[in-house]
This record gives C-alpha cells, structure tokens and sequence, in this order.
C-alpha cells in the first residue's frame, strides 16, 4: 500500500460544481486542459463536458486574453466540474476570471513577478477562497529579458550538474514566490515543478516535498504524442506516486486531451490510490500461441465494457490455453481461447464454450449479468465459486490434478514423464 506524504488539504469548487480536495485525507485527483480557445464558449463547453465525461475531477483553460476571461461568465454555469484558469504573463487576466466565478487560478512565477500584482490577485483569492497553484516550467524560469543574467543562469545550468542547478533555480524561484503569499497569510496554494526531462521531474518534486508541506501537482512538460509521451508521463508520476508524492496530476499529450484523462485515472487504480470506476481489462501479449483474432478482440472488447459496464469487474482475455487458466482465475470473468473458439469463466465457473464470432456479446452478456447479480446483492466480485484446474499436464485435456495428488501422497503410481 502507498503511504503518502501528508501534505495541508486546499478544496477546490463549490456547491453547484462539487468540491474538489487537493492534498490531505483526499484521493489524487486526475485534471486536464482544454486545447481549443476559450472565447469559442459552446465548443469550449462541449470538450470540458467531454473531459469530465471521462472522469476528469477538474479542467483547465487558457485565459490569454480578456476575450477568453469573459467567456468564463457564459462557461461556468454551464459545466459540471471545478474549472482552473492558466494565467501568463498578465494578472489582470487573474483578476478577470476570478471575478467570472473561476475555481482556481494557476500563476507562474516565470511570467508574473512584480510583487504588487501577484499580492493584488492573492487578496481577491482570498476574499472569494479560490486557490492558486504556483506553477514553476522548466522552460520559464530561466530570465529572458535580461540578457546579461539569463547567460549568468544558463551558464549555471549548463555547468557541471545540470539537475543540480536547475533544482536550485527552481526551489529559489519558489521560495521567493512563496514569501510574496506568506506576508499576506495566503495558504490555500498547490505547487508544481514540472520539466520535460522526467529525471528532473522525479529530483524536484523528491527535492520539493521535504522542503514544502503544500499539496503537489504532477505532471511532464512538453511530453511529446501519447505513443511515447505516455512513458515519458507514466515513468516520473508512477515512480512519485509509489513514493507517496503528488496530490493530483496531469498527463499531457499533444492529442486527444481525454487520453490525459484516461491514463491518468488507470494510473491511480494501479497503484491503488483511486477505487476503480468501470472494468478492469487485462490480456495477454502476442506469441505464437494465439488461435484467434486476439488483438481485435481485445479492442472490442475494451469499448464495449467501457460504455455498458460501471463497476470495477475484472475481465481477462487470453489467447490460449497456457495462461488463460490461471488468469481466468484471478478475473470475475474471463475467456481463454482454444482453435477458433473460447471457454467462458464467471468467478472461477466455467459457463460456456463457444465459437470464436460469438465470444464478444457472450462475454459482454457475462459481465453485465454478473454486474446485475452484485447489484441485488446476490454475489460480490472477487468471490470465486471453484479453482481452475490448468490443462493435465499427464495424459488428454482435462483433470490430472488426481494422478498429481495422489502421486504425492504415495498412493498412486509413479508418474512417468515422456521427452
């Protein structure tokens, strides 16, 4: 089990959208960001419906422009989740969104540094009690406007350890920001420390978290398309979270925005710290063992228990007869597959043997009856009704397990074993 790192507990959302708690006692939340423009309210609103329609427990829009603040009053009321609004560069974009009723702001001390503002949005945060999340990137700490210290930087970053000097950069930073929201007792802050490097992630969330006791949001900048951006995410906020550090994450892909969503939510079930909503699909890789269409099926079949199934059921689907046994056991259902056909098992019960075409409404039928069944009570999952015997390794298909047994126990012939 994952101990996780205590941390103070900020709660984002009100009564009309839920609230959200981020840090303390709370699950690690899953969030992600819109990627069309905010001023675009109606299709704005149908990709934040969409995002939370895949569980993400909060969005986050871009708020470049007041164009984009202003359409927060048309957006908000007419969504269901907490909505975050990323600010760069301006703070009276802050100001504007916090008067349009958004949840949370995110501020990067890169972008927005002059004292006098960052204080002026803190105490309209404070007055409405919306969190902030201080959000420090790889790519904006660095100064750019002064040429003479960024080359005195960068020439820091780039000397003998280059994670070493940029933590020190980022911990400064962050320091500094900090006592900007100290003197005006703020504490409802998430910090973020994110890179593209995944080693620097893990060295500075590791560095963070026992200097800071605020709530952490995870995440990778600039992890490139899902077919490789999903290890370049999965490998740091995996490793932090085993560690019991991060509060709430986000993936981020340049793709679809509810793949950030989905990944991000099976990555919090694996490791157990979100109860699983919907299926649990496993199924075994390629080999030469395969007798039916297996990588088909299996897509099939993860649509469809995707849209008909809503409790955590483990299915399991095996291409063969060697592993199909033993994961037939340990799912609630499952089907491992012979030639061109395939044996259905229920909580350890074999129910059916069908040919191949039939094999995906029959298991979809298996699942939603056993997911009835739980539902008035008469079952639970995880209940086994018999164990799977794998295929006698002494003699046809069936039951050897006796020959097995009584071998050990002295009381059958000896087992003869053909090479």
């Amino acid at each position: 089990m994952v101990v996780r790192r205590p941390t103070r507990k900020v709660m984002v959302g009100d009564a009309a959208h839920g609230f959200v708690g981020i840090g303390g006692d709370s699950p690690v939340s899953v969030q992600s960001m819109t990627a069309g423009y905010t001023y675009e309210i109606d299709k704005c609103i149908a990709e934040i419906h969409k995002l939370a329609a895949a569980g993400a427990d909060m969005v986050r829009v871009a708020v470049p422009e007041k164009k984009d603040t202003a359409a927060l009053k048309e957006i908000i009321p007419q969504v269901s989740v907490p909505i975050i609004a990323d600010v760069h560069f301006h703070f009276q974009r802050a100001l504007e969104a916090i008067d349009a009723g958004i949840h949370k702001i995110r501020l990067n001390p890169g972008n927005i540094s002059d004292r006098a503002q960052v204080k002026e949005v803190i105490q309209a945060c404070k007055a409405k009690k919306i969190p902030i999340r201080i959000g420090v990137n790889e790519g904006s700490i660095i100064e750019r406007k002064d040429k003479q210290k960024r080359m005195k930087e960068l020439g820091g970053v780039f000397s003998d350890n280059k994670h070493g000097h940029f933590l020190a950069i980022m911990v400064a930073k962050l320091e500094e920001y900090l006592d900007i929201f100290r003197e005006e007792d703020f504490h409802d802050i998430v910090i973020s420390a994110k890179s593209i490097d995944p080693l620097l992630v893990i060295a500075a969330y590791e560095e963070i978290s026992k200097r800071f006791d605020y709530p952490l949001h995870l995440g990778v900048t600039h992890a490139g398309p899902k077919e490789t951006g999903t290890i370049r995410s999965v490998v740091p906020l995996g490793h932090l979270l085993a560690s019991g550090i991060g509060d709430t994450i986000r993936i981020s892909y340049a793709n679809d925005p509810v793949y950030e969503v989905q990944d991000g939510l099976e990555l919090c079930y694996v490791l157990g710290l979100r109860t699983r909503i919907g299926a649990e699909l496993i199924a075994c890789p390629t080999c030469g063992r395969i007798q039916v269409d297996l990588f088909k099926l299996v897509q099939d079949v993860r649509k469809r228990l995707m849209n008909e199934i809503k409790m955590p059921i483990k299915v399991a689907v095996m291409g063969c007869i060697v592993n199909g046994p033993g994961e037939a056991e340990g799912a609630d259902v499952a089907i491992f597959a012979g030639d061109r056909k395939g044996i259905i098992y229920v909580q350890g019960e074999k129910v059916a043997n069908i040919p191949e075409e039939e094999i995906l409404d029959r298991l979809l039928f298996e699942c939603r009856e056993l997911e009835a069944k739980v539902l008035r009570g008469e079952t639970k999952l995880g209940d086994k009704k018999v164990d799977i015997l794998p295929p006698d390794p002494i003699g046809e298909l069936g039951s050897g397990w006796e020959k097995i047994q009584s071998e050990k126990s002295g009381r059958g012939m000896s087992l003869t074993v053909v090479k």
